[in-house]
């Protein structure tokens, strides 16, 4: 299995951004899948997820400005990132919670990870 990544770049503070991560290989089943950051000097935290039957969490930081949205049929998660702000520069990193298989055992609940793309809003 492998997550895609895609749409960092660098912005000036109140522009916007577009996140996309599409995840292929061997897939039963995608549970759930979310968008961390990681900031220089700080832990990895949880911007945003959607589980497979919609269900959307945001971290309080990013209520109203970030929207995360699921293509079940691509695979794909999106993070539309509007008013960002300096603070928000980190990597971001995709996540997926799946149900897959390898030599013919099922495996449930796996935790995947993307490379990070790097986001970097200007003041």
């Amino acid at each position: 299995v492998q997550l895609q990544a895609s749409g960092g770049g660098l912005v000036q503070a109140g522009g916007s951004l577009r996140l996309s991560c599409a995840a292929s290989g061997s897939i039963l089943r995608i549970n759930a899948m979310g968008w961390y950051r990681q900031a220089p000097g700080k832990e990895r935290e949880l911007v945003a997820s959607i589980t497979s039957g919609g269900t959307i969490n945001y971290a309080d930081p990013v209520k109203g400005r970030f929207t995360i949205s699921r293509d079940n049929a691509k695979n794909t998660v999106y993070l539309q990132m509007n008013s960002l702000k300096p603070e928000d520069t980190a990597v971001y990193y995709c996540n997926a919670d799946l149900n897959t298989i390898v030599a013919n055992t099922r495996y449930y609940g796996f935790d995947y990870w993307g490379e990070g793309t790097q986001v970097t809003v200007s003041s």
